[in-house]
């Protein structure tokens, strides 16, 4: 079973939830963030960049035209990705103390995959697949 963490916000190309990465940045852009909490937040930020590879691809089609650009994978966790799911918990636990609200989203029918490490799937989703 794959994991996606959302909140309510939808991507305004897409339609779908945003993933809880858009609500760490959000986060991050605050001015009145206290100092221990920004420094949380970077740590987490730091391991996802240094452990997470940044998938090659976002989409089926191979062309970056305008028209394409609005249909994109979305990111799923692999359900052995224990290390990772950890990490997300401990930033979700972070961002819910500062009022963002998330809901998890549990598939084996996540959609087309375009990319996939140890850890992660992308993939664009079938009409039926909650997003």
């Amino acid at each position: 079973m794959f994991l996606r963490f959302v909140r309510p916000q939808r991507v305004e190309d897409t339609g779908h939830r945003e993933g809880f990465f858009c609500a760490a940045y959000e986060l991050r852009e605050k001015q009145d963030l206290d100092e221990f909490s920004s420094a949380q937040l970077e740590e987490y930020l730091a391991w996802f960049r240094e452990n997470l590879p940044i998938p090659a691809r976002f989409s089926r089609s191979r062309s970056q035209s305008a028209s394409q650009q609005s249909t994109r994978g979305l990111s799923w966790f692999k359900p052995q990705a224990a290390e990772a799911l950890g990490k997300a918990h401990g930033l979700m636990a972070l961002l819910q103390s500062h009022g963002y609200v998330f809901e998890t989203l549990r598939s084996d029918r996540i959609g087309y995959v375009v990319y996939e490490d140890d850890w992660q799937v992308v993939a664009e989703p079938f009409a039926d697949t909650e997003t």
